[in-house]
């Protein structure tokens, strides 16, 4: 059986965002009912940046995402992000695919933020605020849009061109360069930086307002001010993985938050486990890690895809001697 090799432009070719975020929301039921497995990440230090591997088991569809995070590699010529899955059968283990999973990160990770929206954040909500205009920027402007009429677009970046670039992208929407400020003041906000001192104030954050907490994914990253989450409804991912290192990481670890005192996961408030928004005044906020659920669901319709259409470079990992006999190179073992 031949294995997929699946790069990044065959994965953009093969996603669509309605499909990710169908996907990925059935995934989050899955894991909140038992029916799918996913130990936490492990972070592997290095003197330049980490490694983390991410592995998870759903119905019929098996996979491991090995991403990396090197914050001096633009200056290589590289992506900071790096990231690279491979998808299994889980009857088997046999290796169906190895693909590129960036832009499945960025799909997936822009998707569970607009769910988690779709179920904390009003249902008027208009206004979209993007704090962060890099790659993440352009999936969670493309999920939310999906699920919400939205009329203004507010973009800060502390790089103006990134903000501009988005802009163009987008023609089809209002979108505009503002302050920090003025894109906190928004229906939803999604932060999406790497920072760790928080930025976000309390002093700016509107009534009603629904906060997607993205940037925080390893420990000590922060992006809100603590207070912010003391007065919220707070949402996570997963508690394990957001007290580890999501955006409750940091105040957990300083004592002005408890672990009590976040109010469910997602895929409790999706299966109604727990009750998800209280009144239009109250603040909302998701805390996003990331799961590898989310990877392997998208991984599976890109994998599906690719496979009905045909024509994807593959390579067969097995000889012959597959069937059972030694292989040809392995001495016995006495």
């Amino acid at each position: 059986m031949p294995t997929l090799l699946l790069s990044k432009n065959d994965i953009k070719g093969l996603l669509s965002m309605p499909a990710v975020i169908e996907a990925v929301e059935q995934a989050i039921r899955e894991h909140a009912a038992g029916h799918a497995r996913m130990p936490h990440k492990v972070y592997l230090d290095t003197e330049s940046g980490d490694f983390r591997a991410m592995p998870a088991l759903l119905l019929g569809a098996a996979g491991v995402k090995w991403v990396c995070a090197y914050p001096g590699n633009p200056a290589k010529g590289l992506p900071n992000v790096m990231a690279t899955l491979i998808y299994s059968d889980p009857g088997t283990g046999y290796p169906l695919a190895i693909m590129d999973a960036m832009d499945i990160t960025a799909y997936r990770t822009g998707a569970t933020a607009a769910i988690a929206s779709k179920y904390l954040a009003r249902r008027d909500s208009a206004t979209l605020g993007l704090i962060g205009a890099g790659q993440q920027a352009y999936t969670q402007l493309m999920a939310h849009a999906e699920l919400f009429r939205l009329k203004k677009i507010k973009v800060f970046d502390i790089l103006p061109a990134a903000a501009e670039r988005l802009a163009r992208a987008f023609p089809q929407h209002q979108v505009e360069f503002c302050s920090l400020q003025e894109a906190a003041q928004a229906d939803i906000v999604c932060t999406l930086t790497t920072a760790r001192k928080p930025f976000l104030k309390r002093q700016w954050i509107l009534a009603g307002t629904h906060i997607n907490a993205v940037g925080a994914d390893a420990p000590g990253k922060q992006e809100l001010e603590p207070e912010i989450l003391k007065e919220a409804t707070v949402v996570v991912d997963d508690i394990k993985q957001a007290v580890a290192g999501g955006e409750v990481n940091v105040p957990i670890t300083q004592g002005v938050f408890k672990v009590e005192q976040i109010h469910a996961t997602l895929g409790e408030i999706i299966t109604g486990q727990k009750p998800g928004r209280k009144d239009r005044n109250s603040i909302t906020v998701f805390d996003s890690t990331g799961l590898a659920i989310e990877d392997i669901a998208v991984a599976r319709i890109v994998y599906e895809k690719a496979i009905a259409a045909g024509g994807y470079q593959s390579i067969n990992f097995m000889d012959e001697s597959a069937s059972g006999a030694p292989a040809k190179n392995l001495g016995s073992i006495p």
